[in-house]
């Protein structure tokens, strides 16, 4: 009752506010900086109004965007139908967004790898399609560029994929992301069991960045995948002296506190990693803040400190209020 009461209100506050003389435009914003800030509750709230059937006076890139924020908050919370069906209303408003494609791309890309053998193989062409159609549409994208390239390395080639093509994205990169270009010719390397050659590459990203705590984050999994423990505590010690340097790189924390609690390794690194995370002004949909505050809950848990775990996790419900994580959805 609670939650249904807290829902009605905030529909009711979204409702009112636009009522009151917000533009849709305003309540985007409103709502993009909720999902950024990891407030899915609140984006989706305010965008309720905006994908209603009923909604009145939107023109059409103002549906295509609040369908693509609805897609977006449902992906944060791992509702893969919910956002693919958002993400391809968000494509058919507005099909000449190459963004919208990506999104979609991804949101189809999660279903295919929890749906049996034969609508993977169905869902893993329109995902290529979808990727395909994004980098047309936006050729100098990096982004849109690495989820191409990183589809064709890992998709076999009867839908599509193939390592000569994800080469030849990489390639595209070089001169648009040369760090990118980088990481995707160590994934295919790695693929291919040349370790060697994968994590030259990845030590290459880092020596080529100047802010390069991503770079370190992304050997540190690397080193995890192949259980170098020691090799992947070290890498991301100096993911968060990176951090010092570059404060606009602090959701890197995020991650990287996320691989010391999986591992169980280093749990105290991983608070601190955490907190100064949730502490600072750059938090994204890429790192959501309830489940770094889920995760300070486990690690509270474990350090025996229940009243401190049952206050991340009150405040992580605040904000996800139904929100499961696939760890906790396998038990």
């Amino acid at each position: 009752m609670k939650g249904l009461l807290t829902a009605i209100l905030a529909g009711t506050f979204s409702l009112a506010a636009m009522s009151q003389g917000s533009t849709s435009k305003s309540v985007l914003s409103q709502a993009n900086t909720a999902l950024q800030a990891g407030e899915a509750d609140k984006a989706l709230s305010l965008l309720a109004p905006l994908t209603s059937n009923q909604a009145q006076g939107l023109d059409t890139h103002d549906r295509a965007l609040a369908h693509n924020l609805t897609c977006r908050v449902h992906y944060m919370l791992e509702r893969w139908n919910r956002a693919a069906e958002e993400c391809d209303l968000a494509v058919r408003y507005d099909s000449g967004n190459g963004i919208y494609h990506m999104w979609l791309g991804r949101t189809l890309g999660e279903r295919a790898s929890h749906v049996s053998f034969l609508s993977a193989y169905s869902l893993s062409k329109r995902v290529r399609a979808e990727f395909e159609e994004a980098a047309r549409l936006e050729p100098r994208n990096p982004e849109v560029l690495a989820d191409l390239g990183e589809f064709y390395y890992q998709a076999p080639g009867v839908v599509g994929g193939g390592q000569d093509k994800a080469l030849r994205v990489a390639s595209q990169m070089d001169s648009l992301d040369r760090m990118r270009a980088l990481e995707l010719r160590a994934k295919i390397a790695e693929q291919h069991k040349d370790l060697g050659t994968a994590e030259n590459l990845l030590k290459q990203a880092i020596s080529g960045s100047p802010h390069s705590a991503f770079q370190w984050l992304g050997l540190a999994a690397f080193y995890r995948r192949h259980q170098r423990w020691q090799e992947m505590e070290s890498a991301l010690n100096s993911c968060y002296l990176s951090v010092e340097h570059d404060h606009h790189a602090t959701n890197a924390l995020f991650g990287a506190g996320g691989m010391l609690l999986s591992t169980r390794r280093n749990l105290p690194l991983a608070t601190k990693m955490l907190e100064i995370y949730l502490a600072g002004p750059n938090k994204n949909e890429d790192s959501p803040a309830f489940v770094a505050h889920l995760e300070l809950a486990r690690i509270k848990e474990q350090s025996g400190d229940m009243a401190e775990a049952q206050k991340q996790r009150a405040i992580a419900q605040s904000m996800a209020h139904d929100y499961h994580s696939a760890e906790e959805r396998r038990h």
